[in-house]
């Protein structure tokens, strides 16, 4: 009897498998690294997963962190004073301790050309944050709220775009006195601001469509937060790039303004001021205008790369 209850208890036990090759051992994957292998990455993170693997990016970026820890302190790389000059040099090529040599005032134009990174830098800046504010501010809530205000703001941008901007810089700076670089970029601020207003009312446009905003609205959030939390973080993106292109414009409109003479006056130290002064000895002493001009063409270029590579980086539909 025993041994008949000992054979049903072995039939109805499942057969153990057989032996064979099981998973080779390896190391174990970490929990947060499951964690984002499953979870899809942001505009603004995917954007760094391209820029950090451009080259384009990488060398701009080099070159401007460059320029702005110059700008910062200039003393860096250049001991000597931009606004020391010995007429006893006036014109005189390069010499030891003077690469660049010498402008007509005796002037040392290395000495010069790294201390007007800092102006030129400070102008880009400025009046892109501002032009960035203002244009933004004023097309996004135009945008979002519509009605009169964006009939009006449309008609004031086509004013503004009527405008020449050098021939407006001739005529607003030439009443102008101060030798500060605020009364530039108050001009480039105001005939600025229209062209990114009408980028960002466009791009709060295109999200206030989506249908998250409109689940956001039936849910009863106010204006503020559908502006600020919802609206905002995802129209910015067009803003950036148009206003990381913009700031080599402005940098070579500071130039330009200068050279005609409205812009910056000495004694600041500028490229422009320097271009305008060596351009009537560009056959006698070509140094004086080439070193300036070409930091000014090396600025500029590397934030137009700069802005391209961000632009390729957040449109989706370069990808």
């Amino acid at each position: 009897m025993d041994l008949a209850a000992g054979e049903a208890a072995t039939l109805r036990r499942p057969p153990s498998p057989e032996p064979g090759p099981g998973p080779e051992p390896g190391p174990k994957e970490p929990a947060k690294a499951r964690h984002r292998r499953g979870k899809p990455r942001s505009l603004w993170s995917d954007a760094w997963h391209d820029l950090r693997r451009n080259p384009v990016f990488l060398a701009s970026a080099l070159v401007i962190l460059f320029l702005l820890v110059i700008s910062v302190s200039p003393s860096l790389i250049a001991s000597g004073d931009p606004l020391s000059c010995d007429l006893a040099h006036a014109q005189e090529g390069s010499t030891p301790g003077h690469p660049f040599g010498f402008d007509g005032q005796g002037c040392d134009v290395y000495t010069r050309t790294v201390y007007g990174t800092r102006v030129s830098i400070a102008v880009g800046v400025l009046a892109t944050a501002g032009v960035a504010l203002l244009g933004s501010v004023l097309g996004g809530l135009a945008g979002y709220f519509g009605g009169t205000g964006d009939a009006v703001l449309s008609r004031l941008t086509d004013v503004f775009f009527a405008i020449p901007v050098v021939l407006g810089g001739l005529v607003l700076l030439s009443v102008v006195t101060s030798d500060t670089i605020w009364p530039v970029v108050g001009f480039m601020v105001l005939l600025g601001w229209p062209q990114v207003s009408r980028i960002a009312r466009g791009s709060v446009l295109t999200v206030g469509r989506q249908d998250y905003i409109q689940a956001a609205r039936a849910l009863g959030a106010s204006h503020t937060r559908l502006l600020l939390r919802h609206i905002a973080p995802n129209a910015v993106a067009p803003v950036i790039v148009v206003a990381t292109i913009a700031l080599g414009t402005y940098i070579a409109l500071e130039a330009t303004l200068s050279y005609v003479g409205v812009g910056l006056r000495p004694p600041t130290v500028s490229w422009g001021i320097d271009i305008s002064a060596a351009s009537p000895y560009i056959r006698q002493a070509p140094h004086m205008l080439l070193w300036p001009a070409g930091a000014l063409a090396l600025t500029v270029l590397a934030f137009i790369m700069l802005g391209d590579a961000v632009r390729d980086a957040l449109d989706p539909k370069l990808r």
